[in-house]
């Protein structure tokens, strides 16, 4: 009787337990991503580190910020499984890189294009008290005229 309870208890119990330890895994991962995105003006979620890339995308981000001379807090998702599979579901976004502005979902390597194309990096920056490189480069340019 003893082993027929447990043979029919036990998978519910184990079952149960992996579930709530999911759930309580992906919370965490949740926490420290608002954590993040929230405590830095701007945040990139890439594959690899600003100074080694791991993909094009990855790379072509990091070159926006680089001509922008933007200061900003980055994270490596190929070093933490729950970190890549995290973002993807804090930012409902399938892609990474990931870039947040002001504790905003911005986008990915394309809106960043995009955005730094139309000029309106820019303005973006400056809402949150960032002086783009490339403005101050206009404005010398200005003044040397």
């Amino acid at each position: 009787m003893n082993s027929l309870i447990r043979r029919s208890i036990y998978p519910l119990y184990c079952n149960n337990f992996k579930i709530s330890t999911r759930y309580f895994a992906d919370g965490a991962v949740k926490e420290k991503i608002d954590q993040i995105v929230k405590n830095n003006k701007v945040v990139v979620f890439m594959k690899g580190i600003p100074d080694a890339p791991r993909c094009g995308f990855s790379n072509a981000v990091v070159q926006i910020m680089r001509m922008h001379a933007v200061p900003y807090e980055s994270h490596d998702v190929l070093s933490d499984e729950n970190i890549r599979q995290g973002i993807k579901d804090y930012s409902n976004w399938p892609t990474i890189p990931q870039v947040f502005i002001n504790g905003e979902f911005v986008g990915g390597c394309d809106i960043m294009l995009q955005m730094h194309q139309s000029g309106e990096l820019v303005e973006e920056l400056k809402k949150v008290g960032i002086k783009s490189a490339l403005l101050t480069a206009e404005e010398s340019k200005k003044e040397g005229a």
